[in-house]
């Protein structure tokens, strides 16, 4: 598949999974990167923050690759305010921040005076769309504790984390043994996901620390697998419920970008199996600013 039908096919699923969250009722933390907000590139180069992240490995800056595919052409592809907007407007859905420009917070040369500038233009960006954000989380899950007083002084009071699994600890270096063990533990294991309480619950000074759970893999045309995908998520939201305890899913929109049809009706079925949890138990589906407001109750 073209990358250009991926992302077509990204922004055209955005609302039927929303469509699908509010038949189901459920609560969802949207982790927005900031420049999806700007209309167009003129609006992206007007809000070019001062301080730009100074990576050693210059691929990975937003804006030296933004500079370099600007086009009318390409504008759908990389704003979306309609569609922060449609979130906004759907019941129990939360805008949150996943920096302005995607940033990379273990990446060598970056620093938290570029991470600060960047996440106070996310801020204010969104503060004139009418949105306050609360939440964030670290783009590819490189969490990083020197920055969470900046998140609080910006008024984050959440962040996801990573699992406590040794295959987890060190997001900024993937090495083939730790994608190996991430992608199995999808299918099989027995260290279920869910947990009793976010971490440091007393410690109102930093933003409240919430854990990932289970990342929902893309759709696999192999069956087997991917039922072993579903069936291992169940699994653990059942346990979950059961024990009274947190269980984080999360995903990237664009994860359904490739197989769309597939991908929803696979949400669907999680969905309809959290409402038989709720149902029978009791269960709650929460947003991560949800969750940080029992918490400081």
């Amino acid at each position: 598949m073209e990358k250009k039908e991926y992302f077509l096919n990204t922004r055209k699923i955005i609302p039927e999974i929303l469509k699908l969250f509010e038949d189901y009722n459920i609560a969802c933390t949207w982790a927005t990167v900031g420049m999806l907000f700007n209309q167009n590139w003129e609006e992206w180069n007007a809000n070019m923050p001062e301080v730009l992240p100074n990576y050693k490995n210059r691929a990975l800056s937003a804006y030296s690759y933004g500079k370099k595919i600007q086009s009318e052409e390409n504008e759908v592809l990389c704003f979306a305010p309609d569609i922060i907007k449609s979130i906004v407007n759907t019941p129990r859905q939360e805008v949150a921040t996943h920096t302005y420009s995607h940033y990379y917070c273990l990446e060598h040369a970056q620093t938290i005076h570029s991470f600060e500038t960047d996440l106070q233009q996310c801020v204010d960006m969104a503060i004139l769309c009418g949105v306050n954000l609360t939440s964030l989380v670290f783009p590819r899950n490189q969490f990083n504790k020197e920055y969470l007083k900046v998140c609080k002084n910006l008024g984050i009071d959440n962040v996801r984390s990573n699992p406590t699994d040794w295959y987890w600890r060190s997001t900024k270096n993937n090495s083939i043994l730790n994608k190996i063990f991430r992608t199995g533990d999808a299918y099989v294991g027995l260290n279920d996901k869910s947990y009793k309480q976010p971490e440091d619950p007393i410690n109102f000074n930093l933003p409240i620390s919430q854990k990932a759970s289970r990342f929902l893999r893309p759709y696999s045309t192999n069956k087997r697998f991917n039922d072993l995908k579903l069936k291992r998520i169940k699994g653990e939201m059942t346990k979950a419920a059961l024990n009274g305890e947190i269980y984080h899913l999360w995903w990237h929109p664009h994860n359904f970008g490739n197989h769309p049809d597939e991908s929803l009706e696979d949400l669907k079925q999680l969905l309809i199996h959290f409402d038989n949890l709720r149902k029978k138990h009791g269960y709650s589906s929460l947003n991560m600013d949800d969750i940080g407001r029992l918490v400081k109750k």
